[in-house]
């Protein structure tokens, strides 16, 4: 059995696999992060899944990934004691905080190409420059689903995702140039290597056999490519969740700065990627801000409205936008409101333009020349009928729900399978484990009324 873990934003996800993709159990654990969190909350939803989950004495690995860009100042070694299992750590700096615009410049000078300032290098220089005292007592910096596998085994790695990802990470020559301690930046593994074995002191905590390997499957994106299935040129994931990312699976390398283009878990091939930073997100802040209880009551809401919301327009970056415009500084709107806009009608105007984003994203994967075909649909918003209908209607594009929406924890078990020898390839484990379910096709009513809103969008 594999014990499978995701670090999300702002939900905890585990689950137990056997080796042929059956899910045996699954828990989950909710916490609320904007823009910082702590390495204990990661440790104590890890601890609470594990009650949760049962019988970890048989589980023979644990995988793990999480979300990202992130970074975690850590100050010492893991811990375990009465208090249970602590890491010296400050508060993670998560994707969703983007204070170190300072100094992306300075960093994509170096790296000779744009790197935003959600991401490591920005973060770190804003740190030795601004908190000297930190950078100093900091031991190691780690990103989030690193700080929980140096938790268990007490082990400190980066995991470089894939070919093609230099210019978001470093090497001797970057540190020194910008003057950073390169014994403060841990060495890389891999997607499907180990970070090490469980500690004696970790195993007993929690019910361990000792000496389990701990295994990264690369950041949230990369093990929603391979739970979905996405093993071939045309095919695409959406990743749902907080933020949203489109990753299209292509022939090759292809340059455009409003993306970012790096190896696919399946060789030759290259993943096209473009993340909408706030789209569950914008649901959530929606949902509070017209006062409705509960998610339920939010799409039942929508659903109310006809296709178009009106002519209203909702525009998601409530916290600057990543793909394809890479601007910390823009921020949300609506656009048409007039006085038949009524509370349906803004709940669905923000489906809607959750839908606009990913189609902005596709037309400028589709701008370079290659073609994407059908999405699937993942994670925690992958079973919304409506949704999944209003994400047809303005892409044009085929979408397919997965049987196993958790994608992340499924492609997580495929890594790990392929880790304990029980598969050749991640291609074979893949195709035995996954199986998609209901699909959605374009409404060709709603083309013109959604062509019409994304030229809207698009103003």
């Amino acid at each position: 059995m594999l014990l499978t873990i995701d670090v999300g934003t702002s939900r905890f996800k585990s689950a137990v696999f056997d080796y042929g993709g059956k899910c045996l159990s699954f828990a989950s654990f909710l916490f609320s992060n904007d823009s910082s969190a702590d390495c204990s909350h990661w440790i104590k939803a890890f601890e609470e899944c594990c009650k949760k989950l049962g019988n970890t004495a048989k589980v023979e690995a644990i995988v793990i990934s999480g979300n990202g860009p992130s970074l975690v100042p850590v100050f010492g070694e893991p811990k375990a004691g009465s208090d249970g299992l602590t890491v010296p750590a400050d508060k993670a700096r998560l994707w969703l905080d983007r204070s170190a615009v300072k100094y992306q410049d300075e960093v994509s000078k170096v790296m000779g190409g744009f790197v935003d300032a959600c991401f490591f290098l920005p973060k770190v220089l804003k740190i030795k420059n601004e908190q000297a005292q930190l950078y100093q007592k900091t031991k190691t910096f780690l990103g989030v689903p690193e700080c929980l596998a140096y938790a268990l085994t007490g082990a400190a790695h980066t995991v470089f995702p894939s070919d093609g990802f230099d210019r978001w990470f470093w090497n001797k020559s970057v540190l020194e140039k910008l003057s950073l301690d390169p014994a403060k930046f841990p060495p890389f593994i891999r997607p499907g290597e180990a970070f090490g074995k469980i500690t004696p002191s970790a195993a007993d905590l929690f019910g361990f056999t000792k000496n389990i390997p701990v295994i990264t499957g690369g950041p949230d994106f990369f093990a929603a490519i391979i739970g979905s299935g996405v093993m071939e040129p045309s095919h695409a994931c959406d990743r749902t969740g907080s933020s949203e990312g489109v990753n299209l699976c292509t022939q090759n390398m292809v340059i455009d700065r409003r993306l970012m283009s790096y190896g696919h878990p399946i060789k030759p091939y290259w993943n096209l990627s473009g993340t909408i930073n706030t789209t569950g997100k914008a649901i959530e802040w929606c949902k509070d801000f017209l006062g409705v209880n509960s998610y339920d009551d939010f799409f039942a809401l929508a659903k109310q409205s006809k296709s178009g919301s009106g002519g209203l327009v909702f525009v998601p970056y409530l916290a600057g936008e990543r793909a394809p415009v890479w601007n910390s500084n823009v921020r949300a709107l609506w656009r048409g409101i007039s006085l038949s806009s009524g509370r349906n009608e803004f709940a669905n105007s923000v489906l809607e333009g959750i839908g606009f984003a990913i189609k902005d994203v596709i037309s400028a994967m589709e701008s370079t020349g290659v073609r994407a075909g059908q999405l699937r649909v993942t994670g925690r918003l992958a079973g919304i009928e409506s949704l999944n209908q209003i994400k047809a209607d303005i892409t044009g594009k085929q979408i397919i729900e997965p049987v196993h929406k958790e994608t992340e924890l499924l492609g997580l078990a495929i890594t790990g399978s392929c880790y304990m020898k029980k598969f050749a390839s991640i291609a074979e484990a893949s195709s035995a484990m996954v199986k998609t379910g209901k699909t959605y096709d374009p409404n060709p009513k709603n083309a013109e009324i959604y062509n019409d809103l994304f030229l809207e969008y698009k103003k």
